[in-house]
């Protein structure tokens, strides 16, 4: 059976937690599954990633339809980068008919930064052009104007990057995004709830929820490599000061790292639409620092 938690949430103005897992390189889903088990009583809906980082693994709406099967309810992020409007629609239709209820669109890590760097980078529609592919299906048409024999249902996301080094632009694209359907917005790690607070205020009177992205900091390494190579992420230094504090003591850095987390969600928790959590192999800390951060299964 087909749940719609995330829609439910959204019409009733709910806070929304949605968490991320990355389908595996291979065939094996035992690791996703026992995460999604562990955490299904906390978190709306889990996003698969496509290919993560531009690194190839399982379809994420392959890995979808088997979580539906255990009652969990997926989100199933959809890139540009490696399919043309085509494939993108096909794709979409082929969720709708396996019962995949959310999408979450956006354009994806360039093919180079991954482990098939040869590959051939598509991008043939920007992120609000795929809003408007799913918009056009959802009514009853193809791309092109084609008559649709049925028509898929879904609640439809986006993402957004509220430290973007362009950020006029940045919102611009998120409006254009809203207009063109999107129901929830997912943001890049966030840091700073008081800068997250001042982007809310730039963008004005927005109706959908916005998911603050949730991203431990598990060294000070970690840290640096996010600061100088990911755009619009920006840890602040007293963060990674906190971290360095701790030495080489494992246990030390993480019990740090959840208390930043919990202190973060907590604050976040007063002004967001809600947290999306990337944890990268850190899922099993996710209750912990939910839990400390005031929010209860």
């Amino acid at each position: 059976m087909v749940t719609r938690k995330l829609q439910q949430k959204i019409n009733n103005g709910d806070f929304i937690i949605t968490c991320e897992l990355t389908p595996p390189k291979g065939t094996d889903l035992t690791a996703l599954f026992a995460k999604a088990d562990m955490l299904k009583h906390q978190i709306t809906a889990f996003n698969l990633t496509e290919s993560h980082a531009a690194r190839m693994a399982m379809d994420p709406t392959a890995a979808a339809h088997l979580l539906l099967d255990r009652g969990i309810e997926p989100i199933v992020q959809m890139t540009s980068r490696d399919k043309n409007r085509i494939a993108i629609q096909a794709c979409i239709l082929g969720a709708a008919a396996l019962g995949i209820p959310n999408l979450v669109f956006m354009g994806g890590d360039p093919p180079k930064a991954g482990d098939h760097p040869d590959a051939k980078p598509v991008f043939d529609l920007f992120a609000s052009q795929l809003l408007d592919a799913v918009s056009t299906l959802q009514s009853g048409t193809d791309y092109t104007g084609n008559t649709l024999n049925g028509t898929p249902k879904f609640c439809v996301g986006a993402v957004v990057n509220p430290g973007s080094p362009n950020l006029e632009t940045e919102i611009d694209n998120m409006h254009r995004k809203i207009d063109s359907g999107a129901s929830f917005l997912q943001t890049q790690a966030v840091y700073d709830a008081r800068h997250f607070q001042s982007f809310l205020q730039k963008i004005g009177d927005v109706k959908i929820p916005i998911l603050a992205g949730v991203i431990p900091i598990k060294s000070v390494i970690m840290a640096q490599y996010m600061n100088e190579k990911v755009p619009g992420i920006t840890v602040p230094d007293a963060l990674i000061s906190k971290i360095a504090d701790q030495g080489d003591d494992r246990k030390r850095i993480t019990e740090t790292s959840i208390q930043m987390s919990a202190e973060l969600v907590s604050d976040l928790r007063q002004i967001a639409g809600g947290l999306h959590i990337m944890a990268i192999g850190w899922e099993d800390r996710i209750p912990q620092i939910l839990e400390s951060g005031g929010i209860s299964a």
